[in-house]
């Protein structure tokens, strides 16, 4: 939601959320326009698409508003801006998140120049935490945010929709929350990426004793912590790591198995959501805060190490499971979204620390000639 004085172009999805914005909006009085954004071509791929019904559903909702209805393409922009970028980190063996590159490219770039100048502004955490958006905005610019309005922030999602039904939106009341890849919506993953990916066939390894479980169709159809459905075994076996080089998927037996935890990861250059690091960062090169990289996930506090480039090392008060290359760190301090980083590179797994302890001791004890190295 983009405001330029009183008039307002309102982002319309076709869903409950992005209705009752429109009609409160319109209600605070603002001249409001509903502009639907097309970012994905269902021409480009096998299967089914709901642009079409959603645009429609999007329509109905302005009608029924008496509001001004537009309609705009990002196809072009979304392809070489977000798509691209995560076809590129599967290949690169990360598990990426797009709805945050989303955010930054589409709806905060190109969107918000179609609509629409300056205070330096906090992002703060929605009323319904469960539904709080803070996550996924923590890559937006200063500039985009002095010009963003979000009319839900003070309202639970409850509320939300005892609004639409007062006013007569039951076709998005009744309509499922929007899920899966930003703009694409679910689908089976593993299909999908392979319509735009090579298959790179590789083993399931299991990270105790080497032991190859079965085969895959490419490593970067699996991130950390999911199950590994391995041919033959009943029991459940979780991804714990990946080698992109031998396109080895280490799996272990155990959803909270200690090579799924860890307690320190390093971050590309930081986004910070004020320009600059906060002072107190800047001052003594640590602070403390919290940081999550899944939505809903709660809140893990933490110490931050900044280094000269601008990235950080995230230091965890405990371990945290399934930690994922690709992912964003998102950092809070209070109620306060201070900005984001994407993640590079992680510490040892707890396992690891432990193997290595473990061979430390048998050393000690002569039990061993020497210490072979820890993978």
């Amino acid at each position: 939601m983009l405001a330029a004085g009183r008039r307002v172009a309102c982002a319309v999805s076709g869903g409950v959320d992005s209705a009752v914005a429109a009609l409160l909006l319109r209600r605070r009085g603002y001249q409001v326009t509903g502009v639907f954004m097309a970012n994905w071509d269902p021409l480009d791929e096998q299967g089914a698409c709901s642009a079409d019904r959603d645009c429609e559903d999007a329509r109905r909702v302005c009608q029924r508003l008496g509001l001004p209805f537009r309609r705009v393409s990002y196809v072009k922009e979304f392809w070489n801006d977000v798509f691209s970028d995560l076809l590129k980190e599967y290949e690169l063996g990360r598990t990426p998140n797009p709805d945050i590159v989303c955010n930054k490219h589409i709806k905060f770039n190109y969107f918000l120049h179609y609509a629409m100048d300056n205070l330096a502004v906090k992002l703060l955490q929605g009323a319904d935490l469960f539904k709080d958006q803070t996550f996924f905005l923590s890559q937006i610019s200063q500039d985009a945010l002095r010009k963003t309005i979000f009319p839900l922030g003070d309202l639970t999602k409850s509320f939300v929709k005892k609004i639409a039904a007062e006013h007569g939106l039951h076709h998005v009341l009744k309509k499922k929350e929007s899920m899966g890849v930003c703009f694409i919506g679910e689908r089976n993953f593993e299909n999908f990426l392979l319509e735009y990916l090579e298959p790179q066939p590789g083993n399931f390894v299991s990270i105790e004793d080497k032991k190859v479980m079965g085969t895959h169709k490419g490593w970067f159809l699996y991130t950390i912590g999911q199950r590994a459905r391995l041919a033959g075994l009943k029991d459940a076996w979780f991804v714990v790591d990946k080698d992109v080089s031998t396109g080895d998927v280490f799996v272990a037996p155990s959803t909270d198995h200690p090579a799924l935890y860890r307690d320190l990861l390093r971050t590309n250059r930081v986004h910070w959501i004020a320009e600059e690091p906060p002072a107190e960062l800047v001052r003594d090169k640590m602070m403390e805060c919290h940081f999550r990289f899944r939505h809903q996930m709660a809140l893990v506090p933490c110490v931050l190490t900044l280094n000269q480039d601008g990235s950080v090392w995230v230091t965890l008060v405990k371990p945290a499971r399934a930690i994922t290359p690709g992912q964003f760190a998102v950092f809070y301090k209070g109620d306060e979204c201070l900005g984001s980083g994407k993640i590079l590179r992680m510490g040892p797994s707890v396992y690891t620390m432990q193997q290595g302890k473990n061979r430390e001791e048998a050393l000690k004890k002569g039990e061993i000639d020497k210490i072979d190295p820890v993978t």
